[in-house]
């Protein structure tokens, strides 16, 4: 901030140093000036460190170490049993500390724009035990700056055109200027700036070399356009700053605030930017203390002012419709390729480029409409129902023809206009029933209509029978003029054995122009209903049961005849499960069907009568085994050893016949199982188990007791008894 004159301004910075640099040179500054307290955790604790802010010029050359300041507790009372360290940065590298007295100093020379300041650490212990005697605290030590660094054009040199004829003001070039020392405090930083050739055609803004700044006229609203801010050699709520635009040629276009955080001043837009419109604007910014203490305002003004430029760069925009929305109306019964509307589009640049013109399809999925690419009007594609989609909702896109991936967006609102297409009907389906007690006059039904149309005035409904159903004796209809109607009935009577049901035609007239109508069939049912007119059943149970049944008896008859019915199909999946295990027995071990050729066994009880053991293994001899379908003091002996007869005929035959049917069996296994045909092979020592052998003349065993045992077993009496010499005579 500028403050009067320079000299003054040096002149108080001397002033302050003194006063700064006297106070820490004291050896125990007074407690009510110098003693700070620090805060930890949730409780307030009294730390009893005492000293100054702490500065050190930059680039001392002296050749004793440089005095900084000092550090004292309240703890040491001058008996020299406290010792002070210092660590942190630049301890002891940079910074000591006498450990008696507590006094820093610098001992090599600092530069502020290297390290800007230091932060270490303090810390008083006892001598003699060397614990501390306080907590550790930490101060900074600020390197103050001096005006040791030239100002720079980092971007040189600047290569700049200008046209011919161009006005007075024309802005040609901003160059900038940076100076690395101090901006905070004095006027170290501050650079002027000053045309040495070229005048007087140009000149240059002494402050700021313009304050210029390039801004794409595309920056959305609130946008940041710039930061500024103003040097102020104080601190804290001294330093804090507001700024405002004085004058200038954008005052509603931009607004200027400031920064709480950085006391820098924001530039922002207020409204959109037009490079076609204007290409620049002048702002003179002014930037004033915000609480400036009234004993030094004679040393003012505490304020400073500045003027910037800022430039709107072109960018290639879009094409813009020249209405956000373009409400448009049709009539349903409009003919294919019919006008509708037109919307327009324009390039906003300065090149003007034609726009073509499309309809974003994925808002017209049916393409109803199409849109003439240059002219923009929309025409119907198809035909419209207002009923099916009474309003089109579709983005219009408009492309430059010079660059195609500028696309802008309209939107185009198509409200279908409704014409009488469609004819009144019931407004529900109707279950309407007639009581068989009911008399003549008597409302059933109230009923009402609908109309898909939309008529601008409203619906209107007229109702009447009919004209084959006016003169019918049972019904009659009454037209409510509210857009209902009531039906009553004629006479008494209605029986359900005569008729159960009854179908009544409606005829329904709408109000359009032209006027549609509708003939809709009230179903009535004849029911049965109780003293206050509720029906309790409506079937025609006792005309279609003159025998009397009642529905209880009928429902007992319909469970009869279903269980019935569940037990013959329980009883036939039964008997195909059993010939299906069967068949699969025959087919998949036939071995064990050998019982059923002419050898009953011993009977149902037999389960020994052979062993499918000593067929699986051959080693295996099978122990003799009473059998029990005979009296226990009869015994059996164990059969003789009898060869069978490979070439037995009624084995023969069997496999043949079994292999024949396998192969003409398409759902035969694909393997061959002639092996569990009860044929052991020769030498077996299981022998065979059939017993169609055993009329051999080498059995020595007597059968002679099956005659005893009736006429089941004549057959093999016959067979295995003493006449079998006859068997085959």
């Amino acid at each position: 901030m500028k403050l009067g004159k320079v000299e003054l301004c040096h002149f108080l910075q001397l002033v302050g140093l003194f006063l700064c640099f006297s106070g820490t040179s004291q050896a125990e500054p007074p407690r009510s000036r110098s003693k700070l307290y620090f805060q930890s955790g949730r409780s307030r604790t009294k730390r009893s460190w005492v000293w100054n802010q702490f500065f050190v010029l930059e680039e001392y050359m002296g050749s004793d170490p440089l005095y900084v300041g000092k550090l004292h507790s309240d703890v040491d009372k001058g008996d020299g049993s406290i010792k002070y360290i210092l660590s942190g940065e630049g301890a002891s590298s940079i910074f000591i500390i006498d450990e008696n007295t507590g006094d820093i100093h610098a001992t090599k020379r600092l530069d502020r724009e290297e390290q800007a300041y230091y932060t270490l650490r303090a810390q008083a212990l006892d001598r003699l035990t060397n614990k501390p005697v306080e907590p550790e605290s930490e101060f900074v030590i600020k390197i103050q700056d001096i005006n040791d660094n030239e100002p720079k054009f980092l971007d040189g040199p600047y290569t700049a055109g200008v046209p011919e004829m161009s006005p007075v003001g024309t802005s040609v070039v901003q160059v900038t200027a940076t100076d690395a020392d101090d901006p905070t405090y004095g006027n170290s930083a501050r650079v002027v700036y000053s045309i040495l050739q070229g005048q007087p055609y140009f000149s240059v803004e002494p402050k700021t070399g313009s304050y210029q700044y390039n801004v794409p006229e595309s920056l959305p609203v609130a946008s940041v356009v710039a930061r500024i801010k103003a040097i102020d050699a104080d601190i804290g709520v001294n330093a804090e700053m507001e700024y405002k635009i004085v004058d200038g040629d954008g005052l509603e276009i931009f607004k200027i605030t400031a920064d709480k955080e950085t006391q820098e001043g924001i530039i922002t837009i207020q409204k959109e930017l037009d490079f076609e419109a204007k290409t620049s604007y002048t702002l003179r910014i002014e930037a004033a203390n915000r609480d400036a203490d009234p004993r030094f305002l004679s040393l003012g003004p505490f304020s400073d002012t500045t003027t910037i430029k800022i430039i709107v760069e072109d960018v290639d925009e879009p094409p813009v419709f020249s209405s956000p929305l373009y409400p448009m109306e049709v009539s349903e019964a409009t003919q294919v390729g019919n006008i509708i509307g037109t919307v327009a589009a324009h390039d906003p640049d300065s090149s003007n480029s034609p726009v073509r013109y499309s309809i974003d399809r994925n808002t017209d999925l049916e393409r109803y409409f199409n849109i003439d690419a240059n002219s923009g009007v929309i025409t119907t594609a198809k035909l419209l129902d207002r009923e099916t989609n009474a309003v089109h909702n579709i983005t219009v896109l408009a492309m430059e023809n010079q660059n195609p991936s500028q696309v802008g967006r309209g939107y185009v609102a198509i409200t279908i206009l409704d014409i009488n297409d469609n004819a009144p009907e019931f407004a529900m389906d109707y279950e309407t029933t007639v009581c068989e007690n009911a008399q003549p006059g008597q409302v059933i039904q109230k009923i009402s209509a609908v109309d898909k149309d939309e008529p601008s005035d409203g619906h209107h409904f007229y109702f009447s029978l009919t004209t084959d159903t006016t003169n019918n004796h049972n019904f009659s209809l009454k037209d409510n003029k509210d857009n209902t109607a009531s039906i009553l009935t004629r006479r008494n009577g209605f029986r359900r054995q005569e008729q159960s049901v009854y179908y009544l035609p409606i005829f329904i007239v709408d109000s359009g122009s032209p006027s549609l109508s509708s003939t809709n069939t009230l179903t009535i049912r004849v029911c049965d209903c109780d003293a206050d007119g509720v029906a309790q059943t409506c079937n025609a149970e006792a005309y279609v049961l003159p025998a009397g049944l009642s529905t209880g008896a009928l429902i007992a008859i319909l469970a009869c005849v279903l269980t019935l019915f569940v037990l013959i199909l329980l009883i036939v999946t039964m008997r195909r499960r059993k010939k299906e295990s069967l068949i699969f027995d025959e087919e998949r071990d036939i071995r064990e069907n050998i019982v059923r050729y002419d050898d009953e066994g011993g009977g149902e009880e037999d389960t020994e009568a052979f062993d499918m053991t000593a067929l699986r293994n051959l080693n295996v001899i099978r122990d003799s085994k009473t059998r029990r379908d005979v009296t226990p003091e009869i015994q059996f002996l164990s059969r003789p050893t009898i060869k069978s007869i490979p070439d037995n005929v009624i084995f023969r035959e069997f496999i043949w016949e079994r292999l024949k049917e396998a192969d003409v069996d398409p759902g035969a296994p694909p393997y061959d199982s002639l092996q569990t045909y009860a044929f052991e092979g020769n030498g077996s020592i299981a022998e065979s188990l059939s017993s169609l052998d055993s009329i051999s003349s080498n059995s020595d065993q007597n059968y002679d007791y099956l005659s005893d045992w009736g006429p089941r077993f004549k057959r093999l009496a016959d067979m295995y008894g003493n006449g079998q010499e006859n068997l085959y005579s």
